[in-house]
């Protein structure tokens, strides 16, 4: 029995002992263990994968994948990364530029703005298309100009109140509909992400004025096409007291791991320790310092567990 459940830990779970990591390795192929039938079979996998949404907010994805190798989870992460299109400023045409930024870092600048625009309704454009069409295009107009503020007062120094027009934000592109664009796209869903990414600051007399022209690409073109900011994966922890752990000792244990992770209780009047959301853990190992309760809790991953995060690009 202790032979069986050795070889299940070391098919399934990578172990975090105090000077080093056990089980590291993918085991699970064909043949390697006597007993185990480890060779694909579709039927199998489709009943033991799954993948649960933790959390979706309008800006971040956290899901879990269950039931694949981390090979596999590393591929998804690399194709959110390189692989979804998104729409990006490829050409900006400057008429007038009279600010301390230079023509060619602000274009970087506004390649890297995100744009709220769904790639699946536009094409990819044409190698050596200058001009562009309504269905592989999309248009924006940057023309802001600083001046000073007659209302300001005389003693004072801020530039947001001596300024108009000092900061130039992406809340002053204007999108500038191409053919029948007005009528596919309702007003207000053809924009930057956020509208308040700072592009350039001006003074009284500065100007920049120019045409962007966005277009459909992907991360492994360029950077500035990748949908996510950070796309990161990590084996799920699994975290097990070997033993009852109580009363000063619980509270001691909760203090060795990330807030949330381990909950003290009141179990007929003794203070007792229970695992409570693994996931919150960031292995710091700081419980192998404490040499009590070092031999109390096992620190694990799950190997066919994998946690996936990825943030929007911002």
């Amino acid at each position: 029995m202790a032979a069986a459940r050795a070889v299940q830990e070391m098919r399934t779970r990578v172990v975090l002992g105090e000077f080093g990591v056990r089980n590291v390795h993918t085991t699970d192929f064909p043949g390697n263990y006597s007993g185990y039938d480890d060779a694909w079979d579709q039927d199998r996998f489709e009943k033991n994968f799954r993948v649960d949404v933790v959390h979706l907010d309008e800006n971040s994805l956290e899901f879990d994948m269950v039931g694949i190798d981390a090979a596999i989870a590393n591929a998804f992460r690399r194709i959110l990364l390189a692989e979804v299109p998104t729409m990006a400023v490829e050409k900006v045409l400057v008429y007038n530029n009279t600010s301390i930024v230079q023509d060619e870092i602000l274009a970087h600048r506004l390649g890297l703005i995100p744009i709220h625009a769904d790639p699946r309704l536009f094409e990819y454009r044409n190698q050596g298309d200058e001009e562009g069409t309504e269905i592989d295009t999309l248009q924006f107009r940057l023309q802001v100009r600083c001046t000073r503020n007659p209302h300001a007062a005389k003693d004072s120094s801020d530039p947001n109140e001596l300024y108009v027009n000092h900061k130039v934000y992406t809340r002053h592109m204007t999108w500038v509909p191409l053919g029948n664009q007005a009528d596919l796209f309702p007003e207000g869903t053809i924009r930057p992400v956020h509208d308040d990414i700072l592009i350039a600051q001006l003074r009284p007399g500065q100007e920049i004025d120019l045409l962007m022209h966005c277009v459909k690409g992907i991360g492994k073109d360029h950077a500035k096409f990748s949908p996510v900011a950070t796309a990161s994966y990590r084996l799920l922890p699994d975290i097990t007291l070997l033993e009852p752990v109580e009363g000063e000792a619980a509270e001691e244990l909760s203090r060795c791991f990330s807030p949330g992770v381990i909950e003290v209780q009141e179990v007929q009047g003794k203070k007792v320790a229970r695992v409570a959301n693994p996931r919150l853990d960031t292995f710091s190992r700081e419980v192998f310092r404490n040499e009590k309760l070092k031999k109390l809790v096992r620190l694990a991953r799950s190997l066919s567990s994998q946690q996936g995060c990825c943030h929007q690009t911002c």
